[in-house]
């Protein structure tokens, strides 16, 4: 059974806004988040905002670093052509690809009153009760933060917060090729394996039918209703800066 772990309704705005974005090169949303982070803190954008989307193949380095997780030679990721991207969220080296279901909420926590780890663990939660909507019993793990079924990872969590509003997010693996995890050590833990929900359920699962979960995910753990918005608008507005 999923847990209970939600954030008090009142401490957010009614409305979230969310997009869902089609497949992008990381690069281009961690600029894009950079700037509604921005917006977010100056009150240009006036509701926190979810975005969803997959994420071309790449190897992030959180704060921690991770260089040294990487099982594989300079010379091998050149040619593969994969790149690895050190950015400002918590954790170590992780893996994103096509498969896996990728959310940044750009929320402001100062404005909620809502403390980091509070933050962190709903994000948890909304990934616990996703993966319960096909029937898979996934849980945290004080080894780590992010969930896990048994000794395998499911979904990780790595977050930032500049002046009080969040960025990153979580990855949730739905049907990714686990090659690539298999050329680190995933946030730089040892012995220990990577799962997606359709190994776990036994059967297909379309993401369309992820995201639309983890949009109801979102609202029943936040308290909140999430709106709908356009993605070309949000990359419009980055391509004319």
């Amino acid at each position: 059974m999923p847990s209970s772990f939600i954030l008090h309704p009142s401490s957010f705005s009614p409305a979230w806004l969310y997009a869902e974005l089609p497949m992008m090169e990381y690069q281009k949303t961690w600029d894009l988040q950079h700037r509604l982070v921005e917006e977010r803190v100056t009150g240009t954008l006036a509701s926190n905002v979810v975005l969803l989307l997959e994420h071309e193949p790449v190897f992030t380095l959180g704060r921690r670093g991770g260089q040294e997780n990487l099982m594989v030679s300079p010379e091998f990721l050149r040619r593969s052509g994969i790149p690895v991207v050190h950015i400002e969220r918590g954790g170590d080296i992780t893996y994103h690809g096509p498969g896996q279901l990728v959310a940044y909420p750009i929320v402001n926590l100062k404005e909620a009153h809502i403390r980091v780890v509070d933050f962190v663990t709903a994000l948890e939660e909304v990934m616990i009760r996703l993966a319960a909507q096909w029937d898979v019993e996934a849980e945290r793990d004080p080894r780590n933060r992010g969930v896990w079924v048994g000794d395998n990872k499911l979904g990780s969590v790595g977050i930032s917060v500049r002046h009080g509003v969040s960025y990153h997010g979580f990855a949730f693996n739905v049907h990714p090729s686990l090659d690539h995890f298999g050329w680190i050590h995933p946030c730089g833990l040892r012995g220990v394996g990577v799962t997606t929900l359709e190994m776990e359920a036994g059967r297909e699962i379309f993401m369309h039918e992820v995201r639309a979960g983890a949009r109801r995910c979102f609202e029943a753990v936040f308290g909140v209703q999430m709106q709908k918005i356009g993605w070309e608008s949000l990359l419009a507005t980055d391509e004319h800066r």
